[in-house]
């Protein structure tokens, strides 16, 4: 089992910095993303069925349908774009779609051609050590947001280098949700890098 490098994982999430941020959001993001969370809690209900059938589907021939695989790409863009908002990572409202290009945010995985029909057993228990990774590392960036939500109250900016941690642990996150959720094999690296 190889270990991809950071800047070769087949799964990209990024952000666009942004250069002015509204004070006043910062009051209300989380409120006015509630129709996006009600929306994504049932299209989430629909993606554990549609991992539940990639599951038999990979044991069976070694593929993730396509239709499956895009299906579950487009939650998960939808939900980086609703997170990256209420994150304050970015002011425009998401848009009620998970088309790329639409939103300024980037999440893309490629497409694998062939899945292993064995690592679908044991990739919970290998991604392990990122869960435990991940838990400290999300600790820090809620401290992250915390400094960065007084920095744009103040400043109307997020501050670079604590937008660049946060958006480097959604993206650790992201790249071991595509390994353990069964659309990759490469073992994610271990990094916050693009």
């Amino acid at each position: 089992m190889a270990q991809a490098t950071a800047t070769s994982y087949p799964v990209a999430f990024d952000v666009e910095y942004p250069q002015e941020l509204s004070r006043w959001l910062i009051f209300v993001k989380w409120i006015l993303a509630i129709p996006h969370l009600v929306i994504l809690y049932g299209l989430l209900i629909a993606w554990e069925v549609v991992t539940f059938i990639a599951f038999f589907a990979i044991l069976f021939t070694k593929h993730y349908p396509k239709e499956l695989f895009d299906f579950s790409v487009n939650v998960y863009r939808w939900n980086a774009n609703v997170y990256s908002y209420v994150c304050l990572l970015r002011d425009e409202y998401p848009p009620f779609s998970w088309e790329r290009g639409r939103y300024p945010v980037t999440y893309e995985v490629q497409y694998p051609e062939e899945l292993s029909r064995w690592l679908i057993f044991v990739k919970w228990l290998l991604a392990f050590p990122h869960i435990i990774a991940l838990f400290f590392l999300f600790i820090g960036a809620g401290l992250a947001l915390f400094v960065a939500w007084f920095a744009i109250l103040f400043t109307k900016r997020f501050p670079e280098s604590l937008f660049r941690f946060v958006v480097g642990v959604l993206r650790w996150q992201f790249r071991v949700n595509a390994y353990a959720y069964l659309m990759r094999d490469e073992y994610p690296p271990f990094s916050m890098e693009p």
